[in-house]
């Protein structure tokens, strides 16, 4: 990438995060001007219940991004795989009708598997603007991270123009906050000599990659 286009990137990314910290942040504002000027106690009650869901919303998203986007824990440093687990499992919990199903076989994942999980794992809960399943794989093995996603639902919502940014075809004027996430994750993959794939049905998505192990970081 050039310099320019690095930058723009960046602030692509920044404007993906503001407009989804924007919903629950804006809850938030909503029940702290009610509660301002509510005296019924049920009422206030209401207010509280708003203010406490809209903070957790809030609270998950930032962490997902902080591993998501960021340099959380510092470059080249491996992620327990717990901590990406409950952060999809918030996600999908947040979009609900959407039961998600673990086959995770390696206790910790690198950064850059990590990154690649998080926006599989958003871009498939998106997908699914009805509900459904969520599997999610990962496995280390003969020196490789290999990830899987699948989305499926009787109704799958997935823009051929992610699909380009995960081939890393994407148009000069097709890369917006939209597109950023995943043709990041692409720029990643191919950093990493590894490589990403998808395919769509009717009814499904599958999401996957393969990222060769940091040397001396297999694990």
């Amino acid at each position: 990438m050039t310099a320019t286009s690095a930058t723009d990137l960046a602030a692509l990314l920044c404007s993906r995060l503001c407009h989804d910290m924007l919903s629950p942040v804006g809850a938030m504002s909503n029940g702290l001007e009610l509660l301002a000027s509510e005296t019924d106690p049920e009422m206030r009650q209401n207010c509280m219940e708003l203010l406490e869901q809209s903070a957790t919303i809030s609270t998950n998203k930032l962490k997902y991004f902080r591993l998501a986007y960021g340099a959380a824990g510092g470059f080249g440093d491996r992620v327990g795989i717990e901590e990406p687990k409950d952060l999809i499992q918030s996600l999908a919990a947040d979009k609900g009708r959407i039961e998600v199903n673990w086959a995770l076989a390696s206790g910790t994942l690198a950064k850059p598997a990590v990154k690649v999980l998080l926006n599989f794992a958003q871009i498939a809960l998106d997908a699914l603007v009805r509900g459904g399943t969520l599997d999610v794989g990962a496995e280390v093995r003969d020196g490789a991270c290999e990830i899987v996603i699948r989305a499926a639902g009787t109704k799958i919502a997935f823009d051929e123009v992610l699909g380009r940014a995960l081939d890393g075809k994407l148009a000069s004027d097709e890369l917006t906050s939209r597109t950023a996430p995943a043709h990041m994750i692409h720029l990643l993959a191919q950093e990493c000599g590894g490589g990403l794939q998808y395919a769509r049905g009717d009814d499904a998505l599958v999401l996957g990659a393969v990222l060769p192990e940091p040397e001396g970081m297999i694990g």
